[in-house]
């Protein structure tokens, strides 16, 4: 199953996680869109950058067992992630609705955007 979570809920979601599992902020945007925007990691989530198209080639890079929370700009290319690691077996999956526009607006206003 995938959770919705909207940057203002990352927090609690993040907290949700079993003890001992750093979850992580998989961002699948271009890398001109990383240059332009990017989310720093913070305390209580890694960050990784796989840009949508390459996930399925690079998928031995990421752990099915980690809390994985997909973004994107506005919401639409992570959720295609968050419901293709979901078939590939990962245990905790989210889409970070509204992606990186609405990061900006609720979480981190430092965060360009575009």
């Amino acid at each position: 199953m995938i959770d919705h979570v909207r940057p203002a809920q990352l927090t609690e979601w993040l907290a949700a996680t079993p003890v001992g599992a750093r979850p992580l902020v998989l961002d699948v945007r271009e890398p001109w869109e990383l240059q332009t925007a990017s989310v720093t990691a913070e305390d209580g989530f890694d960050v990784a950058a796989i840009p949508m198209g390459e996930l399925p080639s690079r998928l031995a890079e990421l752990d099915r067992d980690r809390p994985t929370a997909c973004l994107c700009h506005h919401g639409v290319r992570s959720l295609r992630v968050a419901n293709f690691l979901d078939q590939q077996g990962f245990d905790r999956v989210a889409n970070i609705s509204g992606g990186i526009d609405a990061w900006s607006h609720e979480r981190d206003a430092a965060v360009p955007r575009y």
